[in-house]
């Protein structure tokens, strides 16, 4: 697949050019394959159960918080959609009968296709641990100390934090 991004005078473009990039690769490389190991008995129309499964992933990395929110964002993003190599994204009511199609075995065939995908393709496993590992999770925002151990200065959006917040 040989994909181009840059500026056009196209009517309509993609918000999502990084994501699509990245699902692009993932198409090339064939990350998100282990997913065809899940299989179902429910009827395909348009779309397959690792078509389905693949969305929902997406729909995830690009920000919905629900399958309520694919219609509004995703679904008339023909571009992005063109990226994972769909003619579009299948109706939020599509993905949500495929996600309760799953039975208990379907879903330990999923289990075993996310591992699989965190195991070939996740960092963690091949970390050094008889060194540290720094994880970060304060997102306050809160000033701290130049001194503080492995600080760095970071960017935060928005309303600053003032100096005498507690």
């Amino acid at each position: 697949m040989n994909m181009k991004f840059g500026f056009t005078d196209e009517t309509f473009n993609t918000q999502y050019a990084p994501l699509g990039m990245l699902l692009a690769l993932y198409q090339q490389k064939q990350v998100l394959k282990p997913l065809e190991k899940v299989t179902t008995t429910a009827k395909i129309v348009h779309f397959s159960l690792t078509d389905k499964l693949e969305q929902v992933l997406v729909s995830i990395l690009s920000g919905c918080d629900t399958i309520s929110e694919v219609n509004p964002k995703l679904r008339g993003d023909l571009p992005f959609a063109k990226a994972g190599g769909w003619e579009c994204f299948a109706d939020q009511s599509t993905l949500s009968l495929a996600l309760d199609s799953l039975s208990q075995m379907n879903l330990e065939q999923l289990r075993d296709a996310t591992t699989q995908i965190a195991q070939s393709y996740g960092q963690a496993a091949k970390h050094d641990w008889r060194g540290f590992l720094w994880l970060d999770y304060d997102l306050s925002g809160l000033i701290c100390s130049q001194q503080a151990e492995g600080s760095e200065k970071g960017y935060f959006s928005g309303k600053k934090t003032p100096q005498d917040a507690s």
